[in-house]
């Protein structure tokens, strides 16, 4: 039985030749997960301060919100609290400055293969396909990318 919500905010980072999204491999409860961006909402904290703190936290890096993308309009519950209603929101965002983060070519390049261990890498718009990602709501952002011709001069 779902008894609480969890809110997670996640950004679609396009770099700066407008052909690539960053995604993200993580290792979480010792399995391995592709997904965007982000985190969880923090209590006092508004949505775009959240993209902003997560951006911070995991790439080290300022970016610039460009618009909301997408919120979930359908029940996700959490695979990792069967009693969370998990609400997804996703905003298009851009680097605020040269990109500070390393990136890798390679699907889960992990130094070590622990939890929390997370890596990035730029996927070609061309080449996103929903079933890359493992999570429901982000299968859906990825059709999304793919059917927009995501760029941003088309904003």
């Amino acid at each position: 039985m779902i008894n609480r919500f969890n809110v997670r905010v996640y950004f679609v980072l396009v770099n700066d030749q407008q052909d690539s999204i960053l995604v993200a491999d993580e290792i979480i409860q010792r399995k391995h997960y592709t997904k965007f961006p982000g985190g969880g909402l923090e209590f006092g904290e508004g949505l775009i301060e959240c993209v902003h703190r997560e951006a911070q936290e995991e790439l080290q890096q300022p970016v610039q919100i460009i618009r909301h993308f997408y919120t979930t309009d359908f029940l996700v519950q959490s695979v990792f609290r069967p009693t969370d209603q998990v609400i997804p929101i996703y905003f298009l965002v851009s680097c605020d400055g040269p990109q500070q983060f390393k990136t890798t070519e390679k699907k889960f390049n992990f130094r070590q293969s622990i939890d929390d261990e997370e890596s990035f890498r730029w996927v070609k718009i061309t080449d996103i396909h929903p079933d890359d990602f493992d999570f429901p709501s982000d299968r859906v952002v990825a059709e999304m990318i793919r059917n927009s011709g995501l760029t941003f001069s088309g904003r």
